[in-house]
């Protein structure tokens, strides 16, 4: 079956950088757009980037234009963002996913469990 596993999240200062990375299995990664997202409780889930399935195109939001970098190994189903100048509004869970989402069984939306980042000081 699918699966999304993200890590490298963790608590980190104003200005400082961190390297997010997911690990892809159960689909064919290099086949498609790859994207990250973020979520802060009581919001919706935010598109942060996304980069096309050759890698050679990405999309970044506003908010984090110049600051994150996404990139991808589809030797190794391996999705990678790197983070820097973090902001405390940058302070979310961040989510990779396909483009389109994944299905879990079912047909319902799959969200990997994410990987939790803080940024204060």
């Amino acid at each position: 079956q699918v699966q999304l596993v993200e890590s490298g999240g963790g608590l980190v200062r104003p200005g400082g950088s961190l390297t997010l990375s997911c690990v892809a299995s159960g689909f064919t990664f290099g086949a498609h757009t790859m994207t990250w997202h973020r979520q802060v409780p009581g919001k919706e889930r935010e598109l942060v980037a996304s980069i096309i399935n050759i890698g050679t195109h990405t999309k970044y939001a506003d908010s984090v234009k110049g600051r994150f970098l996404i990139s991808r190994d589809n030797r190794r189903n391996t999705l990678s963002l790197q983070m820097n100048s973090l902001k405390p509004e940058d302070t979310a869970v961040y989510y990779c996913n396909r483009d389109p989402p994944l299905e879990a069984s079912g047909g319902s939306p799959y969200w990997g469990q994410g990987t939790q980042v803080t940024v204060s000081s």
